[in-house]
């Protein structure tokens, strides 16, 4: 498993070796996913809906997310 980031009902999880770099989680959403940044995930930016939506559009699988019990 990937390094893993939790925010009240969702938790983020980002396996950086399945990364394409296709910019698209930056692109959606940059208050969230700022790679100039360390650590460059902030999931704390932002509602959990707009987190699960942009994670879904993550073409290579690396961000995924589940949500907390």
């Amino acid at each position: 498993m990937g390094k893993t980031l939790k925010k009240n009902k969702v938790t983020a999880v980002r396996q950086a070796g399945k990364c394409v770099h296709s910019g698209n989680c930056v692109r959606k959403h940059p208050a969230v996913f700022e790679p100039k940044e360390k650590p460059w995930i902030k999931i704390e930016s932002s509602s959990t809906e707009k987190i699960i939506d942009t994670v879904k559009k993550c073409p290579s699988g690396a961000l995924t997310y589940y949500k907390n019990k």
